[in-house]
């Protein structure tokens, strides 16, 4: 293929096959290519109704989202936002992020953008937070967000890909850290039905209450 690479050849695919400003239908051409021509790491059609239903359900004001990729979970999670939200998406590969054009999105390394959120994009706290990158980021990434206090109470955190490739470390503080309610939506790896995969839904409760300081 020359050379160029798979996601921007999807990209191509969407630009000629999807109906001009119809948002699902560009989501169906790149579930069309993922189908039929190329894998890509997209939530896909199943995570992706689980995704938006939970979007309709919270109706966040600020979401932040981490991982553009193809710019697939931004259109979802922008579909389902309520007037007057703001959808902060983060990509550290310029060729994706490039890809991504379309996009309103920062360009950097999570774990450089995460601590500059609040001073230099005015994100003061995410109610809604959409984890697709790298899966052994997610534990650092999330633990970035909890020290610089970037997560609203009873925020919702979602973490794609948690059973594969897997995410064990992530899922196991999740579950233990005392911060967290914490469940896993069992479904398949997008485009592939016959392997097994799951999407994390936290729920922040805040930090675990301290020892008790006495009478």
């Amino acid at each position: 293929m020359g050379g160029v690479p798979r996601e921007q050849r999807a990209f191509q695919y969407v630009l000629a096959h999807a109906v001009p400003g119809d948002p699902r239908h560009v989501l169906l051409a790149f579930d069309q290519w993922g189908h039929r021509r190329e894998h890509l790491s997209n939530l896909g059609p199943r995570k992706g109704r689980i995704v938006e239903r939970l979007v309709q359900e919270r109706a966040p004001r600020a979401v932040l989202e981490l991982g553009t990729y193809c710019g697939y979970g931004t259109v979802l999670l922008a579909l389902g936002l309520p007037p007057g939200a703001r959808l902060y998406t983060v990509e550290a590969d310029p060729q994706h992020a490039a890809v991504a054009e379309k996009v309103e999105l920062i360009v950097g390394p999570s774990e450089e953008v995460i601590p500059r959120l609040k001073e230099q994009h005015g994100l003061l706290r995410a109610d809604f937070v959409l984890m697709d990158h790298w899966k052994r980021r997610y534990l650092r990434d999330l633990r970035l967000l909890e020290t610089h206090d970037l997560l609203a109470p009873g925020a919702t955190v979602l973490a794609d890909n948690v059973i594969f490739p897997g995410a064990p470390h992530f899922l196991q503080y999740a579950k233990t850290c005392g911060r967290y309610r914490c469940k896993v939506h069992r479904t398949s790896l997008e485009y592939f039905r016959a392997i097994p995969d799951g999407i994390a839904e936290l729920t922040y409760t805040g930090p675990p209450p301290g020892p008790p300081t006495g009478p």
